[in-house]
């Protein structure tokens, strides 16, 4: 996507509408490579679904350069249909940068910035300029991920200090959007950004069961970037009825869904329990059960094991979702193996 730096939150207001998911890299049977039939079909899936953009997930053990072959793809296949979000979690700013002029060149839409494990800043300035370094490295619109696994806390308790979200906003012209997760237990810290930035910036909290109640307080537009292909088309069907002013119509949609939120409350609950590391093969698997290519990561993830699949898709199933009946031995080779 092309447009400038001073344009970028006019473009972000004007597009960034619905539900953004995240795409997990699929690869070759014997993790050398990347499974581009696989990709394509993510992507293809993640549209059929009524999703809106997905995140390109920098974390299932993909090179530098593998990254890139799945940015193309994923612009390739999208074909200006879905949104693509870059993630710039690399291990150094450099390559986080070289990452997103890359990723730019090859028609990527907006990027997410994260924070490496080894970071560890001395300060909020720091933090600050980590972050305005990404942002003046391209034109495009810069989302702020503000929340609590970054190891933060020292600065703030919120982990994430909202005037440093409003510094960002106010000195870093292409910051578009927050992603706020700060302040839990309790969403007092996350209506705080609403109260403050909703009139500046898109704000949005990720967690889909707490998507109605933004919506109704502050108009929320757009929710990600999270795991929305564990309810097949329903988020988004119901996302896009809210937006419609049917809240009642999408509380149908909304209750439909518990029975997901419940095993998965308990899945992957335990599997965050003190890592600070997003499941992804957990993601993975809830995606296949919807149709999505599944097939192997590559380490570090955690092993899946039989019962966390079997909660899972009781859950889905529970729901009501159309969920493959293949064997869970087959999410592990993958619709498209290569």
């Amino acid at each position: 996507m092309s447009y400038s730096r001073s344009d970028a939150r006019s473009w972000a207001q004007a597009n960034m509408k619905g539900i953004c998911g995240c795409l997990l890299p699929t690869f070759t049977s014997d993790l050398k490579g990347i499974n581009e039939r696989a990709i394509r079909h993510d992507i293809a899936r993640e549209k059929e679904l009524g999703i809106s953009g997905a995140l390109l997930v920098a974390e299932c053990g993909t090179t530098f350069d593998e990254l890139l072959q799945v940015t193309e793809i994923a612009v390739d296949e999208a074909a200006g249909e879905l949104q693509t979000v870059v993630h710039a979690v690399l291990p150094t700013l450099e390559d986080n940068i070289a990452l997103v002029r890359e990723s730019e060149r090859l028609g990527a839409d907006v990027v997410l910035v994260s924070y490496p494990l080894t970071y560890y800043p001395k300060s909020e300035e720091e933090v600050f300029e980590y972050t305005r370094a990404i942002a003046e490295s391209t034109n495009l619109g810069i989302i702020v991920f503000a929340m609590h696994l970054w190891n933060f806390r020292r600065f703030h308790p919120s982990h994430f200090s909202p005037d440093l979200i409003g510094r960002m906003i106010n000195e870093i012209p292409n910051v578009v959007a927050v992603k706020t997760e700060i302040g839990g237990p309790g969403v007092g810290g996350i209506a705080q950004i609403f109260e403050r930035y909703r009139n500046d910036v898109i704000v949005m909290d990720p967690i889909e069961s707490n998507s109605p109640a933004w919506h109704a307080a502050y108009g929320m537009q757009w929710m990600g970037t999270s795991n929305y292909e564990a309810y097949g088309p329903w988020v988004a069907r119901y996302f896009d009825l809210m937006r419609d002013g049917k809240f009642e119509d999408a509380m149908e949609i909304y209750w439909k869904l518990h029975p997901i939120r419940e095993s998965d409350a308990v899945v992957v609950g335990q599997a965050l329990a003190g890592t600070a590391m997003v499941p992804r093969y957990l993601w993975k698997y809830q995606g296949w059960l919807n149709g999505f290519n599944g097939g192997p990561l590559r380490a570090p993830q955690a092993r899946i094991n039989d019962g966390q699949m079997k909660q899972l898709r009781a859950g889905a199933v529970a729901a009501g979702l159309d969920v493959t009946t293949s064997l869970d031995e087959e999410f592990l080779v993958g619709r498209n193996p290569a």
